[in-house]
């Protein structure tokens, strides 16, 4: 079998898909443990892994460097690379929401121009266009909750887990995105040169999924 190459987002996403890549037979021994590596091979041979910034992964992936990559779906949408989204792996559940003051509601009906702080600018330009309303978009890097409390923006566009981050600091959702988890990405070439592996290997990988529920 060819070799099969994965790109994972770094961190408790990385973790976690190793996780489940184990309890399919795919074990990766020298990723174990406390390690400056960036680059694996499974014991077996026949895949190689290696650790990048999320928003890096679809990146390798479109360019073929990976032929599968695991990131989650705010990235993909962010990052906007051609490439396969083949599987939903249901963890990292979250959404991507427009919050802002209870007030900023009637402002995000009255068709003015809002401003919008996010660490997200594709996302954002893509929502507000398609739901033909004009905005500022305004890139933040740090914690984008304190554009709207120190009067940098209207609102914001952000990532949304249990919405106390908001609650504490005066903010609800005030309108909703897209549902947010881990996907599988594929780069479109690996899909049909590798596709029995590739195919195989999914297959396996949602089968777990469906057990783990």
């Amino acid at each position: 079998m060819n070799q099969i190459t994965f790109a994972l987002a770094k961190g408790r996403l990385a973790k976690k898909a190793m996780s489940i890549l184990k309890e399919i037979g795919i074990v990766c021994t020298e990723m174990e443990g406390d390690t400056r590596k960036l680059l694996f091979t499974s014991d077996d041979g026949n895949y190689r892994f290696f650790l990048s910034k999320a928003s890096d992964v679809p990146t390798y992936v479109d360019y073929g460097v990976a032929d599968i990559g695991i990131v989650g779906k705010d990235t993909i949408l962010e990052e906007n690379r051609d490439v396969y989204e083949v599987l939903d792996l249901g963890f990292g559940v979250c959404q991507m929401a427009v919050a802002g003051e209870p007030s900023k509601k009637e402002l995000l009906e009255s068709g003015r121009v809002l401003r919008v702080a996010t660490k997200y600018p594709y996302i954002a330009k893509k929502y507000f266009e398609k739901t033909n309303r004009p905005v500022e978009i305004i890139k933040l890097n740090g914690s984008v909750e304190l554009g709207p409390i120190v009067g940098l923006s209207d609102i914001i566009v952000d990532i949304v887990e249990s919405g106390k981050t908001l609650e504490e600091n005066g903010l609800i959702v005030l309108e909703h995105i897209a549902p947010l988890s881990a996907r599988c990405i594929v780069n479109t070439a690996s899909l049909k040169v590798k596709h029995e592996a590739i195919r195989d290997l999914l297959n396996k990988i949602e089968s777990k999924m469906g057990d783990l529920k």
